[in-house]
């Protein structure tokens, strides 16, 4: 076990307390790590479960971000009631190409342990919302989207179901569909607005405005304590946002 945390990342307390927390340690066969004490533990699960307060601070490091994910994909492939070998091999293959095949490996093990246990998508949601920062949310988001779309598309379902969970996160609709549009297979003007979080009749300076704003909201260096994985993917949003404004400004002549 402690190859597996050492290979995915740091894993703050907060995640052993919980839904994440049971929920991972029962798909790995044990909890996290047999160094915690089982009164920490309860400690953790206390403080989730009586709604304590955040202390305005974001503790979550790489480790965290990648078993929320973990979990979370498992309830976006479980979405249309049916997992396939062909859907997990998919999946398996957008874990190698976001963490590299050891990192993947390991995931993937888990993974399947996941998605046949009965993962209870509000109580997990509120557990990642109360601890995690809104740019790791949105990043949360993205990689959900990636890993609907291992198998080249996002039906309904999937897409109902990141909503759901988007939502629950305390993403807006506007991020969300900014997302989406990240996403679309044909870049197009209207994806543009749609990154930007704007509309077509939005004013020079407005489209400015919201460029600057972007920029700010999904900056990279957000992402530092995440690992080289999420930094990564931030910095793709990142670059989607600068050409979202480029194509505007081409098409507007400004």
């Amino acid at each position: 076990m402690k190859r597996i945390w050492t290979i995915i990342g740091g894993v703050s307390g907060w995640i052993l307390g919980g839904p994440i927390g049971a929920l991972i340690g029962a798909a790995a066969g044990e909890y996290l790590t047999s160094t915690d004490s089982s009164e920490k533990k309860e400690r953790e699960a206390r403080r989730f479960t009586t709604g304590g307060k955040r202390t305005g601070r974001d503790h979550t490091q790489a480790g965290d971000f990648h078993l929320s994910l973990l979990v979370l994909s498992a309830v976006v492939i479980k979405a249309d009631g049916v997992v396939d070998q062909r859907e997990l091999d998919f999946v398996r293959s957008k874990f190698v190409s976001l963490f590299g095949k050891e990192k993947a490996n390991e995931s993937f093990r888990i993974f399947k342990s996941l998605v046949d246990k009965d993962i209870q998508t509000a109580q997990i949601t509120e557990q990642i919302r109360r601890n995690m920062a809104h740019s790791g949310r949105l990043q949360l988001v993205h990689f959900l989207f990636g890993i609907a779309l291992a198998d080249g598309s996002v039906d309904a379902t999937e897409l109902n179901v990141i909503r759901k969970i988007a939502r629950n996160l305390y993403i807006s609709d506007a991020d969300f569909e900014s997302i989406r549009a990240t996403y679309n297979p044909a870049s197009n003007l209207e994806s543009a607005y749609k990154i930007l979080e704007i509309d077509n009749n939005a004013t020079d300076d407005q489209v400015k405005k919201a460029y600057r704003k972007m920029a700010v909201k999904y900056h990279p260096d957000k992402l530092q304590h995440l690992g080289e994985d999420v930094i990564k993917a931030g910095q793709a949003k990142f670059l989607k946002v600068q050409e979202a404004y480029d194509s505007i400004c081409k098409a507007r002549g400004i």
